[in-house]
């Protein structure tokens, strides 16, 4: 899965896919294919597969600067994500040369004595415990919510198509070969982004 500074959606009107990218570009495409036929769309944040609420009042400009401000995370993702320095955000604390984000760890207080008597101090070591988790992890953790993000818009667009209840089977087994196969009289656009959503092939 991306990361926040690389966060992508995608919008679906009906079984067809209208556009994917960055989330003011989504925005724009439904605005304008809105407002041309007054369908039903749906707009995926491709990161969980959950369906997103967009704002889409006012003009065009103003759309635009209102998913600019909001990093283009959109409030419909419960809070807006950090700015890098190259927007004109005011500095925060930390080394942002490193890309080093300062937030809030609440700990016992024996953790805190631990982590306080590590070489390099508690901020140090928590970092290397982070990236030894991450390395023992083996991508399992990515596997799992990349599995959950193709669930969640499976769901929401093909409950209702044949073989549904066997592709999710297939999805959450890991079988790529019937994962795929399953869905191959399906509306094609549905077919390649859950395909790209599950990271199976």
């Amino acid at each position: 899965m991306p990361d926040d500074s690389m966060r992508k959606f995608t919008a679906f009107v009906g079984v067809r896919r209208l556009a994917s990218g960055r989330l003011t570009d989504v925005a724009l495409a439904v605005r304008a294919r809105a407002a041309e036929e007054g369908d039903s769309i749906l707009v995926f944040d491709d990161g969980s597969g959950a369906v997103i609420d967009l704002d889409l009042r006012g003009t065009e400009a103003e759309i635009t600067a209102r998913f600019v401000e909001l990093g283009n995370a959109g409030d419909a993702m419960g809070g807006v994500e950090p700015r890098s320095d190259l927007d004109g955000a005011p500095r925060t604390r930390g080394r942002p040369k490193l890309g080093v984000i300062a937030r809030e760890v609440t700990l016992l207080p024996r953790q805190w004595e631990w982590l306080a008597s590590q070489p390099g101090g508690a901020s140090q070591a928590l970092r290397r415990l982070v990236d030894e988790a991450r390395r023992a992890d083996g991508g399992q953790t990515r596997t799992k919510a990349a599995r959950e993000a193709a669930y969640r818009f499976l769901s929401a667009l093909a409950g209702d198509l044949p073989g549904f209840e066997e592709v999710i089977r297939a999805l959450f087994a890991g079988d790529a070969e019937s994962f795929a196969d399953r869905m191959t009289v399906w509306p094609p656009d549905i077919r390649t982004h859950a395909l790209k959503l599950a990271a199976l092939v």
